[in-house]
């Protein structure tokens, strides 16, 4: 492979990283606690888009119980979004593992 094509195809890799970056930006998934009672829906670049919380999870005698959900549902959420965001990004550079990227 010659330096032109081995440009090109850097050029190319680029784009595709870039295109895979802004679909996962737009890309919601939800982290959820306490049977659904609390979700957290977040982009894959990890932006909040949206907290819900049932009634029956709020209770204002017991705060602490919907702070441990809201906690189990925001590291469910990161969670996901890191996982979509590794495996659409390894579709990308073919399982090559770049720092930074996954």
């Amino acid at each position: 492979m010659n330096q032109a094509q081995m440009m090109a195809q850097v050029k190319k890799m680029q784009a595709e990283m870039e295109k895979a970056q802004s679909d996962l930006a737009s890309t919601v998934v939800t982290g959820t606690a306490g049977g659904g009672a609390v979700s957290v829906e977040m982009t894959c670049d990890t932006r909040v888009a949206a907290v819900k919380l049932a009634k029956e999870a709020i209770d204002p005698d017991d705060a602490e119980t919907l702070e441990d959900l809201l906690m189990v549902a925001f590291n469910d959420a990161v969670q996901k979004a890191q996982e979509t965001s590794a495996k659409r990004m390894s579709s990308v550079t073919g399982g090559l593992r770049i720092p930074g990227l996954t």
